[in-house]
């Protein structure tokens, strides 16, 4: 079964973007391989909020499938993408029953909580930024969901920015 890896850059203080959705503050790693990351993923799922950005800034993942969860955008308007706007918790089963690589949830708060609530997120992957913003969107909305997580690993880099790696327990 494929895995739902929450990989996601975050402040030390907790949040995965400033509290205008900024997100300046995370400054490249030379050192961090890209490429081999990206290959570990043959598909990606986002809220609305992130693919909006990630749209605004000419970003797109070439021979990656990706999937937006959003209940205002229309699939016509999007023909390159696949929108969901209803049934987004038997999609996840499906496409984590399918074959093929790891699914990226990236980036956003709400829509992980969510999938947490469903026990769908295999890991939790924080790649800590040394920074204090001090507000923003937080890594995991408040809505009451607690999960333990089992410690897998971690990576530093000459950055500061430390890479850690836990599973969910179920």
């Amino acid at each position: 079964m494929r895995q739902l890896r929450y990989q996601v850059a975050c402040s030390l203080d907790g949040f995965i973007a400033g509290p205008e959705d900024e997100f300046d503050w995370i400054m490249p790693e030379p050192t961090f391989d890209f490429e081999e990351h990206h290959a570990q993923f043959d598909t990606l799922l986002m809220g609305r909020r992130t693919y909006e950005i990630i749209c605004s800034m000419g970003e797109s993942f070439p021979g990656k499938q990706v999937i937006v969860a959003s209940r205002s955008l229309r699939q016509e308007d999007h023909p390159d993408i696949e929108v969901v706007s209803e049934g987004l918790e038997a999609r996840v089963r499906e496409l984590r029953a399918q074959p093929g690589r790891d699914i990226w949830l990236y980036g956003g708060g709400d829509l992980f909580s969510q999938l947490l609530s469903w026990n769908l997120v295999d890991t939790v992957e924080p790649a800590i930024i040394p920074i204090l913003l001090g507000g923003g969107v937080p890594l995991l909305a408040s809505n009451g969901v607690r999960r333990r997580l089992a410690f897998i690993g971690q990576q530093a880099y000459p950055s500061g920015m430390v890479l850690l790696k836990y599973e969910v327990q179920q």
